[in-house]
């Protein structure tokens, strides 16, 4: 038998199926129940969050003969004919290689033809942001006037890139990122299916990964089974490139205790091994902001997908900083990611910030002293203006503390 990609495999067949998207799914049913059919809608999200699926799954839904509370049978004639791509009357366009006017001129002559067995002529356009300025002119009469047998369902994950006059004629939907819980719900299902052995924290580290796309989290278990025939934590952090989280955590320790060659040696370990720069500073900041939710609120648990033993650890780090460390160490680790984007030679870059970086923790200018400061360059700054004296601020000097600059201790105010 040939092997099918998971994501393909296990692609979802009704709403029901489709997860994450409940205000999506839920309209669509209600509408096709009532009959209350718009001639257009579009489908906007990141990638891999159920466009493409959601889309094949309504136009099997209309042309149903043994609809299921808005839901397709998928056993009858249509829905088989649908599944198997084998229906002319639900035609799919990849407006990405197919974005000229000539394109649209050849669909804008073919709607008008009666179904060929459907109820409805269903034609879905993926990639629509990719239509040329002349294609989108060719297309808007017909969105415009559509006949009562067509239905467009447009899918983009640039909708900022359509014209308004296009997205006026449409219902849109968004697509929302699909949340983490989830997708580890949806891979824990699909493991068992399939007989694989998988470790929960793997499964966190792939949906962390994902970035709320489905699809790229079922790609990403699609080659830990593929390498290992199961899905353990280090196969993941191999396959992806990662950092251990021991490693960061150890990092994350050593700057905070401000010890440059263990942060140096830590550096030059995780970097040495392969690892990519990028990602390092990535899950670095990442710990970073997990201790700072933990400091700054009282119930971090909605905010972050961490186990009580990694809440235990953040906490007991969060003992050597303070609040403002923490955001100005991630303010800091941020510039140098993007700085290091852009240099040539990333790594020693990113050592020089870390050492000035860790010179500067807990050896701040006091914000009065700030204020103090910004007002005195006010004042001079309005005298260069004005050419007049100014009026002096109405603050009383700070005193300044007695130094010893010779060997026998003399006092110099």
């Amino acid at each position: 038998m040939t092997h099918q990609a998971i994501y393909r495999r296990f692609r979802p067949k009704t709403f029901d199926d489709v997860l994450g998207q409940e205000h999506v799914t839920r309209t669509l049913k209600n509408q096709i129940m009532t009959n209350n059919l718009a001639h257009a809608y579009l489908f906007s999200g990141i990638r891999g969050t159920g466009k493409t699926s959601t889309a094949k799954i309504f136009a099997r839904a209309v042309n149903c003969l043994n609809n299921r509370d808005g839901n397709p049978c998928n056993e009858c004639e249509i829905c088989k004919s649908i599944l198997d791509e084998t229906n002319m009357d639900v035609i799919e366009m990849d407006a990405a290689s197919n974005n000229g006017v000539d394109d649209i001129r050849e669909l804008r002559d073919k709607v008008m033809f009666l179904p060929v067995k459907s109820r409805y002529k269903v034609y879905i356009i993926d990639e629509v942001h990719m239509l040329s300025k002349g294609a989108f002119n060719a297309l808007l009469k017909t969105l415009e006037e559509p006949p009562d047998h067509l239905l467009f369902i447009l899918a983009t994950t640039e909708p900022q890139k359509i014209p308004a006059t296009i997205l006026s004629r449409c219902q849109r939907f968004d697509l929302k990122r699909i949340k983490a819980d989830i997708i580890v719900d949806n891979m824990k299902k699909i493991c068992r299916e399939l007989d694989i052995k998988y470790e929960e924290k793997a499964l966190k580290l792939i949906a962390a990964n994902s970035e709320g796309a489905m699809r790229d989290a079922q790609s990403i278990l699609d080659r830990c089974i593929s390498f290992n025939s199961q899905v353990d934590y280090e196969t993941v952090i191999s396959l992806l490139g990662a950092v251990n989280y021991r490693l960061i955590l150890e990092a994350a320790r050593a700057i905070l205790d401000k010890d440059i060659n263990k942060t140096m040696s830590l550096v030059d370990h995780i970097l040495g091994s392969g690892k990519d720069l990028a990602v390092f500073l990535d899950e670095l900041i990442i710990c970073f902001r997990n201790m700072l939710i933990i400091k700054a609120t009282n119930s971090p648990d909605n905010l972050m997908r961490i186990s009580e033993d990694e809440v235990s650890e953040f906490i007991e780090l969060n003992k050597k900083v303070t609040l403002d460390d923490l955001v100005r160490i991630i303010e800091d680790l941020s510039a140098a990611q993007a700085e290091c984007k852009k240099a040539l030679n990333s790594r020693v870059l990113l050592e020089a910030k870390l050492i000035r970086m860790l010179h500067e923790i807990n050896h701040v200018i006091p914000d009065e002293l700030v204020k103090r400061i910004e007002r005195i360059e006010s004042i001079i700054y309005e005298k260069n203006q004005t050419g007049h004296p100014v009026k002096e601020a109405e603050t009383k000097p700070i005193k300044a503390n007695k130094v010893y600059v010779n060997t026998d201790n003399k006092e110099v105010p």
